[in-house]
């Protein structure tokens, strides 16, 4: 019997995901299985194509493939894209802390210049003309 763990690899994730195509085809699949034929009329390249982009998709687990009488039908499998989510939750932190302290900054600059704004402002009497 085999061992059900599966162990994804991270860089055949972001190697599939490196092509707009296959990322499209993750999109479509999204919203629910589909045969092979399906998938490759929804693109204007060639069904060879569609399959070569499907074949590299089911290498780098990120789509279940089944059959259903003649066709062969695609399932989308997100697992593997949690160690992409991991990778980026990273710099999403990475951008908030550095964003929150360009907010600071700005709202302290943004205070000076109010502050100096009110100083610098002379004062003129009614008689000043």
């Amino acid at each position: 019997m085999r061992n059900r763990s599966v162990t994804y690899s991270s860089e055949a994730t972001f190697q599939a995901l490196a092509d707009p195509t296959r990322r499209a085809v993750l999109d479509l699949l999204r919203r629910g299985s589909q045969p092979a034929g399906e998938i490759a009329g929804a693109f204007p390249v060639s069904r060879p194509a569609i399959s070569k982009h499907l074949r590299l998709l089911r290498r780098a687990h990120l789509v279940r493939e089944h059959r259903e009488g003649r066709n062969r039908v695609y399932q989308l499998n997100p697992e593997p894209l949690r160690a992409v989510d991991s990778w980026l939750d990273q710099y999403r932190n990475f951008w908030k802390m550095n964003l929150n302290s360009l907010k600071t900054f700005v709202e302290a600059e943004h205070a000076k210049e109010i502050s100096q704004h009110h100083i610098a402002k002379p004062k003129t009497s009614k008689g000043d003309h």
